[in-house]
């Protein structure tokens, strides 16, 4: 389905809808020639393109507290473009991600952190289809401990059904005991392919 959310431009303007969609190429300019040039890093190529961004940049004069009173969490998948896809603009939303975008213990401090000092009410949740974690399973912790001699103490919150699992991250988000707002909780998967969000049913 598609989803619309409002947005905001200067103050004078009235309030408009857009549809969610987004670009999912994960391309990033590498010069003439396509490449990094020899001797460079990849962090080296993001501290210059932030020395370029500095030059042009002007104080918004906002405060920490999204405009939209909104908090996105979302999974760390690089054709996430969260932004685009929800028609944000800086400033409007708190954005959590993670491998899968699940609701971990470290998701809900940050949720709480968000509602009762920075004045969020709706949870937005995002999954998407391809996820890395529908090939994994806990195995990947043995297969650690095996390597390194350490068992991780996290859980790798792998998952077959991308759709139980927004339905199992709703659930945990909409009984935490540190929430204040858990009425505005919705979970969607993207499809990488073409863009949309479909919103899944927490029933």
């Amino acid at each position: 389905m598609a989803f619309f959310v409002p947005s905001h431009g200067r103050p004078d303007r009235n309030p408009t809808s857009n549809v969610i969609g987004m670009t999912t190429s994960a391309a990033v300019p590498t010069g003439s020639e396509g490449a990094i040039a020899t001797g460079d890093t990849v962090t080296d190529r993001l501290v210059e393109a932030n020395t370029r961004y500095a030059e042009a940049f002007t104080d918004p004069g906002m405060d920490a507290s999204p405009v939209l009173h909104v908090a996105v969490v979302a999974c760390m998948d690089a054709r996430l473009d969260l932004h685009k896809a929800l028609g944000l603009q800086l400033g409007d939303c708190h954005t959590i991600r993670n491998a899968g975008g699940v609701v971990t213990d470290d998701v809900i401090r940050s949720l709480t952190i968000s509602q009762r000092k920075l004045g969020t009410r709706s949870v937005v949740l995002i999954h998407h289809t391809g996820c890395g974690l529908e090939s994994l399973t806990e195995e990947f912790r043995t297969e650690l401990e095996m390597e390194v001699g350490q068992r991780p103490a996290w859980a790798v919150e792998s998952f077959r059904d991308v759709d139980q699992d927004v339905r199992q991250s709703i659930q945990r988000v909409r009984t935490s005991p540190f929430l204040l707002h858990t009425d505005d909780v919705r979970g969607f998967v993207f499809d990488v392919r073409t863009g949309l969000l479909r919103e899944v049913d927490p029933a």
